[in-house]
């Protein structure tokens, strides 16, 4: 740069020192000069002079923005040097690119990131049952109670076993039901019935009620938001059967047999293999729990006992269903097993395998249905198996 401006001061210190000593300027531009011409014109001299001055000052502009750009990147190289010498985690440095017009850009990858929020959903929608599904599982991905869906479809008849592959079921916004409103009925009166409230109802957007006024008429299907209604007990259908009473050891007469006392049981364990659930767990319609089990999966009497019934068949659903009363007021049972190995009045241990799992009965998909009874009513199993 500097070798510049000194070559264009000497060359017009040059030019002024041959003026004030009157001696012609010789043209230092190598132009071919016309045949017999003694002298360079001053407009030529001038012209090439402002020439040079132009090119140089050119040739400077350009130096100088090579050097600006040169220096601008300079620090994001460093940085990245310095992050990679210290371990430091690295940003990955944007890609620059040119113009056609001698323009500098950078080049950035296009990244499309938009965040829409889930909107509340106000009105049913159908569901087709696959093969694989429980309604513990649809329940879990429309976010509502299993019990909801049994509120809702008729055709379950209360039964979470009636779910069968192509069946179409009707998944309400929230958990609660639906009700069809009737001449005479008001919003306390309707709330009262299924247990929730009148603001519930009133205020539930899917419904459309005018909060000046409000009213239904006769015939409209309301969603009831929270309500809940008897779900029938499918379970009792099947006798609890206990063992006699008329020995030293065992339960009460209730749904009682033939079979004297036998081993009472001090715990309780898994019944199967597996301790994870295959489909449905325990609440309002599944007063049991389905556990994982293949079809031909051993079953295990989950504590010592006496085998009060082992019977093959439909049974309300159960199929071939197996009951141990453990004479302490506990009984279990056993259901949809594909093999039964115990006989009634059969004393077993904990552990003693009684059959083999299954898919007989009401069942969709091969699974144990395991149920423990005290005095006839069901409690969920996970709060005794250990």
């Amino acid at each position: 740069m500097n070798k510049i401006f000194d070559t264009i001061r000497s060359f017009l210190a040059s030019l002024a020192e041959k003026r004030k000593s009157g001696q012609k300027p010789t043209p230092v531009i190598n132009d071919p000069v016309p045949a017999g011409s003694a002298k360079v014109d001053r407009f030529t001299l001038i012209s090439w002079a402002c020439t040079a001055v132009i090119v140089a000052g050119l040739l400077i502009s350009t130096l100088l923005y090579k050097n600006s750009h040169a220096a601008g990147a300079s620090p994001s190289a460093q940085a990245t040097s310095e992050a990679s010498d210290t371990g430091l985690p690295q940003a990955e440095v944007p890609a620059q690119g040119s113009g056609g017009d001698g323009m500098s850009f950078i080049l950035r990858k296009l990244d499309l990131k938009t965040i829409i929020p889930e909107r509340p959903r106000y009105n049913p929608v159908t569901y087709r049952v696959s093969r694989g599904d429980a309604m513990l599982s649809i329940a879990d991905e429309f976010k509502i109670k299993s019990e909801t869906i049994l509120y809702v479809n008729k055709q379950l008849e209360d039964n979470p076993h009636n779910l069968k592959p192509g069946m179409e079921l009707t998944i309400p916004p929230v958990d609660g039901l639906y009700y069809e409103w009737k001449d005479g009925d008001t919003f306390e009166s309707v709330a009262d019935k299924f247990d929730t409230s009148a603001d519930e109802i009133i205020n539930f957007p899917g419904n459309n009620v005018d909060l000046t006024d409000p009213k239904i008429a006769p015939g409209a299907l309301v969603m009831i938001p929270g309500g809940s209604r008897e779900l029938r007990n499918w379970e009792a259908d099947l006798t609890t059967a206990s063992r006699s009473n008329n020995g030293s050891t065992g339960t009460s007469d209730f749904g009682g047999n033939a079979c004297g006392g036998g081993p009472v049981a001090s715990g309780f364990g898994w019944p199967a293999d597996a301790h994870s659930l295959s489909g449905n767990g325990y609440g309002p319609g599944h007063l049991g729990i389905d556990i994982t089990a293949p079809e031909g999966s051993n079953v295990y009497a989950a504590g010592s006992g006496v085998v009060t019934m082992a019977q093959g068949g439909y049974n309300y659903g159960y199929g071939n269903v197996v009951q141990i009363d453990h004479g302490n007021g506990y009984v279990t049972v056993y259901a949809h097993l594909s093999q039964i190995n115990v006989s009634p009045c059969q004393s077993v241990g904990q552990g003693t395998l009684i059959g083999y799992s299954g898919n007989t009965g009401n069942s969709f998909g091969a699974h144990l249905h395991f149920e423990i009874r005290v005095g006839g009513k069901n409690i969920n199993p996970y709060d005794i198996v250990q």
